[in-house]
């Protein structure tokens, strides 16, 4: 896997050997103007924040003016897909409709990229379950009309002004979502946990309802991003209990270059807690640019010390080739060794 040709005319040597399906991909709009009040300015502001500090020393850190602007779909193609050794992406949106006009990554663009590009991109849909059957219809609207393959929920909400939060447990809000999944044929689903971003209380971004959602719901295949850090020996508990429960390193991932240590010790707890089948690779573009942390990863290995004394297996070639594809395309019914000769990767 040697060359990908992304672009007529134009090709670029590959740096990591390996298939990559990136588990988030948000088309942001960043634009001051789209927040609704402080609240949404808060978490536009942490969310630049992270770019600063978790982005590679070296590697491009955009000013406030590029960052802080509506992205395109065509912008996070180039940067993700043409720009990158990513050959797959899931085009999520965000309903965070309480806090910007369109929910911050617009399930309409997301929906759009897969439509552009159905053989690189995916679309997962999102809906928020407290509006109750408007968001099961909207659910049907995004299967049936647009092509959703899976969804991703956020827990926390700012209804009226306050944090409003809901449970991926709870009977009343979260199971009907669940079951309209499953009655449309989707199996997959994400949720937001940890990161906590803006002005959410921290404690809703916790863990301890997923527990309920895996054992009432195992037929479903759930997605806890970010690894619900700063929670991850609470989320490794529960993964390792449930076999529906996998874990995106979406954001964590870029800790390798700027806390190497730090990020070794969290994967190595993750593989040996969980093992290399429960991982997701998650680049989240355009938040970092994909390639530093693609090219960082495949490149990386636990330290000897840290093996030694934790016990932790090392991660291997086959353990990243999962991580940073293959276990999704697993989720997604997808054989890798076909998509790679489809995409001239092989």
């Amino acid at each position: 896997m040697a060359v990908t040709d992304t672009q007529p005319g134009i090709e670029r040597k590959r740096k990591v050997d390996a298939f990559v399906f990136d588990c988030v991909c948000h088309i942001f709009n960043f634009d001051p103007k789209n927040a609704l009040g402080g609240p949404g300015l808060m978490f536009d502001e942490h969310l630049f924040a992270f770019h600063q500090l978790l982005t590679a020393e070296g590697e491009t850190i955009l000013s406030r003016e590029e960052f802080m602007k509506e992205w395109s779909v065509d912008e996070i193609y180039e940067m993700v897909i043409a720009g990158s050794d990513t050959d797959m992406i899931a085009a999520q949106p965000l309903p965070l409709t309480d806090l910007f006009h369109d929910g911050l990554s617009d399930w309409k663009k997301c929906a759009e990229m897969a439509s552009k590009h159905p053989d690189r991109a995916v679309f997962w849909g999102s809906v928020n379950p407290l509006e109750g059957k408007k968001a099961l219809d909207l659910m049907e609207i995004q299967v049936k009309e647009f092509g959703a393959k899976a969804f991703k929920f956020y827990n926390v909400r700012y209804d009226y002004g306050q944090p409003f939060p809901w449970r991926m447990d709870d009977p009343r809000v979260a199971f009907p979502v669940f079951e309209k999944a499953q009655e449309l044929g989707v199996n997959l689903i994400g949720v937001h946990k940890g990161v906590p971003l803006g002005p959410q209380p921290i404690e809703h971004t916790r863990t301890f309802d997923m527990d309920g959602a895996a054992a009432a719901f195992p037929d479903i295949n759930f997605v806890i991003f970010h690894v619900g850090l700063p929670w991850l020996d609470e989320v490794l508990w529960q993964i390792v209990r449930f076999p529906n429960l996998y874990a995106s390193i979406a954001a964590t991932v870029n800790f390798i270059s700027r806390q190497p240590r730090v990020f070794a010790e969290m994967l190595g707890k993750m593989l040996w807690w969980c093992g290399e089948d429960k991982i997701l690779y998650g680049g989240e573009a355009p938040i970092w640019h994909p390639q530093w942390a693609l090219e960082a990863f495949w490149n990386f290995e636990l330290p000897q010390d840290i093996v030694t004394e934790r016990g932790y297996p090392q991660l291997t070639d086959q353990a990243k080739r999962k991580i940073l594809g293959g276990n999704l395309a697993r989720l997604h019914g997808i054989d890798v060794e076909a998509k790679s000769k489809e995409l001239g990767l092989s």
